[in-house]
């Protein structure tokens, strides 16, 4: 066999090493294309090699059905004596491992769309029938610094796989493990949203939630040890944020979202509250009062165009309400109150003081609650008076008026 040629693929040169084989840079002569081109060396014990051919084909197999932006596509498979390869697309960016390599935390809203992003692509992949059971940093491709892609199905299985996991082998990253893989028990899609909730925490942290000298003493930590929450570590990380990695990392499978793509969501949601959380304040009209002018002139389109501060009659006085920025709270999939006492009470944010209030309580932080984010009150709204009817009937007729001198004058 030419020692420079993986079947008709011309090897350029090595890319890295993995615990399965080697993976190169070649050139497609067919396609005239650059591929990544993952090896699998059978040059091992018979009951050896026959387990990682299995796994290798079983990569294949699984990923190379999946077309998702967030998921390595691949291209052909292949066997050349005792190689055995996979050409895939080669990706040029780097790994979320050396991101994370500085123990520093990576600015919020990039990690919280890294996290997205690899969830609508697990999310794709379970709808599938397909769990990829090692979710790690080093498995997470960063692509022109902020497309994700997911590599490395290499122990992913197909729910109906002939290749069964031994009871008590455990596969995997143990630092990012699910408690169930620790335990040696099936991997299932709420695994893989686990140990995106691990990778998100190191993200917005800088430290993985689990951690020890050992291999055992982390596996311990997974088994017992409820992290404290991301914001007690990085004070910038948003409180809904908490929530959403308090639900990830529950213990029991149960406890966590019902599917990734529920994650993903959340994640969304989080993401364009902080956008909005950055963005300038919004330019708010004074309250000194203008004569209406009769004539279309600057003046008075500047006027019409700006928003007077509404009003609110309250203890026989009137009261301006300000606006305010946008609170960060959790998202739209927890807007009622009933799923908002649910997860905020699974993740301690909250006591449960019963029915008609939710009465914020302290999480971690010198005892106090951040406005707007961790806490919650409802009451029923008092409605308009009449003075209120009046009033607005009043400006209605006012910019009417207005809106006619300006047409017909």
């Amino acid at each position: 066999m030419d020692t420079r040629k993986l079947g008709r693929y011309e090897i350029v040169g090595e890319l890295g090493k993995g615990a399965m084989g080697v993976v190169y840079c070649a050139r497609d002569p067919l396609l005239d294309r650059t591929v990544a081109i993952k090896t699998v060396n059978m040059e091992l014990a018979q009951d050896e090699m026959a387990e990682y051919e299995a796994r290798f084909y079983q990569e294949a197999k699984a990923a190379g059905g999946l077309n998702h932006p967030n998921i390595v596509i691949i291209y052909d498979i292949g066997k050349s004596e005792k190689i055995a390869y996979m050409a895939m697309e080669l990706l040029q960016g780097k790994e979320l491992k050396t991101l994370l390599a500085s123990g520093k935390p990576l600015p919020i809203p990039f990690a919280v769309d890294v996290a997205a992003q690899m969830a609508e692509g697990l999310a794709y992949a379970h709808e599938h029938g397909i769990v990829h059971r090692d979710i790690k940093p080093a498995n997470i491709m960063i692509v022109r610094g902020e497309l994700v892609k997911i590599t490395d199905f290499g122990i992913a299985r197909m729910r109906t796989a002939n290749v069964q996991t031994q009871v008590g082998i455990v596969l995997g990253s143990p630092r990012y493990m699910s408690p169930e893989q620790v335990a040696g028990k099936r991997a299932e899609p709420r695994s893989d949203l686990f140990s995106v909730g691990v990778i998100l925490y190191e993200m917005v942290t800088g430290r993985p939630p689990f951690n020890g000298e050992d291999v055992t003493s982390v596996m311990f930590q997974i088994l017992n040890f409820v992290p404290p929450p991301p914001s007690s570590v990085n004070p910038e990380v948003p409180e809904m944020l908490d929530f959403i990695v308090a639900k990830a990392i529950a213990k029991a499978p149960g406890d966590r979202y019902g599917n990734t793509r529920e994650l993903a969501s959340d994640l969304r949601d989080c993401q364009r509250r902080l956008q909005v959380a950055e963005a300038p304040p919004p330019v708010t009209a004074t309250t000194t009062s203008k004569r209406a002018i009769a004539s279309f002139s600057p003046e008075a389109a500047d006027m019409l165009a700006q928003t007077a501060p509404s009003t609110r009659r309250e203890d026989g006085e009137i009261v301006t309400l300000q606006s305010q920025p946008p609170a960060i709270g959790l998202s739209k999939a927890f807007d009622s109150l009933d799923a908002t006492m649910r997860l905020a009470i699974q993740t301690g944010a909250v006591t449960d003081p019963g029915p008609g209030s939710v009465t914020p309580v302290t999480t971690g932080k010198a005892g106090a609650t951040t406005p707007g984010t961790g806490g919650y009150r409802v009451s029923a709204s008092s409605g308009w008076s009449k003075e209120d009817r009046i009033i607005f009937a009043s400006g209605v007729a006012g910019a009417t008026l207005v809106g006619a001198l300006i047409v017909f004058l």
